[in-house]
């Protein structure tokens, strides 16, 4: 899909194109600014890994408000945005000096000295080579969150990717009057929007549960689980407001967390996840580098490589387990990849490296609303157990999808459609 810029934001006095409503992260990138934020204490160079909001390395200041995830936070026009933390700025910061004095790791919190004064000066530095950027301005200062509406559904479905839409489409059209509503924090298809040709089944996905009547409602994060509450309910930040969601039967299928693969210097910005860099190609039009590295085997793999081959990169593979990784080149963004097969040791270049790794259930939520997990190390990490319907160890709770261990978007929408007609079979004379 071609990225056709329409709008503008500000980027530190300078006017960015982008494209209105995707991620700020992405309008950057594709602007070629490549350092997004600095880290705590050591102030190293960072730029988003999974583009998912969930690895915390993009934070900026957006419109005066600090620490806000640049991949989560959508372009709008004239939109203000700055990079934090850093002296005087993040493409040359001198605090990263802290990661020279301490080479061998800082715990700030025990950094006394004496006298008193010269105490409480240190105190004061080190706090400032900790810290997370300045305080918000006055006017985006956040007070409490609005009340919002008071929902009561017969289905909530937390999680609108491949598995979310398929049981939500299942249990209408088993049941075209059960009350069924999707929340997702993000932009509705989930891991869809990371695979080659998966926009297309995105929306044909999302089309069918608004056309059937499920409620969806995007960019909504849940934020808990509160099991004392009239019977417990979902506490859902819903467009600034709280939306306070129960109901009779849920199903999570929050799919999965991007993971890196452990090699020295894994941290250097430009080594991303896979599916970010799917992302940007697949939903975003944007061609993660001129000699992308692709890390990993598997189908995704295969997939992703043909995909950035097609859009006209030249790519180079690394299986990391007959080639492992021994590090990365590179500072502010990665120059590529050291590698040592048969004991030979050589240097692939590269100008970003794409990591594929087994997703990590996404099981949080589950497991605060008392779901039981095991440890499945196949499946990427701690999977909710489900029966063969897909019913947790709470009953009336359900799961489907990469948050029972990883599946992939064809086996999760599958997964998903049966367990909402086991949903739908459950409600029958309730």
């Amino acid at each position: 899909m071609p990225r056709t810029p329409n709008c503008s934001l500000d980027f530190e006095g300078e006017s960015v194109p982008a494209v209105a409503g995707e991620p700020v992260a992405v309008a950057l990138y594709a602007a070629r600014v490549k350092v997004l934020s600095r880290s705590i204490k050591y102030h190293r160079p960072r730029t988003f890994f999974c583009l998912a909001g969930h690895c915390g390395a993009c934070l900026m200041r957006v419109d005066g408000m600090p620490n806000v995830k640049a991949c989560k936070a959508p372009v709008t026009p004239g939109l203000a945005v700055s990079r934090q933390n850093a002296f005087p700025s993040a493409g040359f910061d001198v605090l990263a000096a802290a990661d020279l004095f301490f080479p061998t790791g800082m715990d700030h919190h025990t950094m006394m000295t004496s006298p008193r004064a010269l105490n409480a000066l240190l105190q004061k530095v080190v706090r400032e080579l900790g810290g997370l950027g300045e305080l918000p301005d006055p006017d985006n200062v956040p007070r409490e969150l609005p009340a919002g509406e008071r929902k009561l559904v017969d289905v909530a479905v937390i999680g609108g990717g491949p598995a979310g839409l398929a049981a939500a489409i299942a249990i209408r059209r088993a049941r075209p009057r059960t009350n069924v509503m999707l929340v997702d924090e993000g932009a509705l298809g989930g891991s869809l929007g990371a695979w080659p040709g998966g926009t297309a089944k995105m929306r044909k996905l999302v089309d069918e549960a608004r056309s059937l009547g499920v409620e969806l409602r995007a960019r909504a994060t849940v934020m808990a689980w509160y099991p004392e509450d009239e019977g417990g309910l979902l506490a859902v930040e819903d467009h600034g407001h709280l939306l306070r969601l129960s109901a009779a039967r849920y199903i999570h299928a929050t799919g999965g967390y991007d993971t890196n693969a452990l090699f020295p210097d894994n941290d250097r910005p430009g080594i991303l996840a896979a599916r970010a860099v799917g992302t940007l190609l697949e939903t975003h039009g944007v061609v993660a580098g001129k000699k992308p590295i692709v890390l990993g085997e598997g189908e995704y793999a295969d997939a992703l490589a043909a995909a950035l081959t097609g859009a006209g990169a030249t790519v180079a593979r690394v299986d990391g387990v007959g080639m492992q990784v021994v590090g990365a080149s590179g500072h502010a963004w990665v120059r590529g990849l050291t590698v040592e097969e048969n004991g030979v040791r050589k240097k692939i270049k590269g100008d970003s490296v794409a990591v594929v790794t087994t997703p990590a259930p996404a099981s949080d939520l589950a497991r605060q609303h008392g779901v039981s997990v095991i440890l499945d190390e196949k499946g990427g990490g701690f999977a909710c157990v489900v029966d063969a319907d897909g019913l947790t160890s709470v009953p009336g709770v359900y799961a489907c999808g990469d948050v029972t261990g990883y599946r992939g978007p064809t086996r999760a929408e599958a997964d998903g459609a049966r367990t909402g007609l086991a949903v739908a079979r459950s409600l029958e004379g309730a």
